[in-house]
């Protein structure tokens, strides 16, 4: 039987292989990576996951992300959230 120790790690792993092809996907050589870094970071933070059916900053802070351009352009979501409220 694996330890508690041992998932925790192989789901670190897991989430910084999906980080790497997210930042992959965005960079154009490897020298700007870490450029893209913080913007990978935030897709995967706000992207809902299979494995739970939502999204790991909801998870941690038990709040629905509103992204920056919904402040700007408000979607359907926010305007709705701000007609129950």
């Amino acid at each position: 039987m694996r330890s508690l120790a041992h998932w925790g790690i192989l789901a670190i792993e897991a989430a910084n292989k999906n980080i790497k092809k997210i930042a992959q996907k965005m960079t154009f050589t490897y020298k700007d990576w870490h450029g893209m870094l913080p913007f990978a970071l935030h897709e995967y933070c706000t992207s809902v996951h299979t494995s739970t059916g939502a999204t790991p900053f909801s998870l941690v802070y038990n709040l629905e992300v509103v992204l920056p351009v919904e402040v700007e352009v408000p979607s359907m979501r926010v305007l709705m959230k701000a007609k129950l409220d």
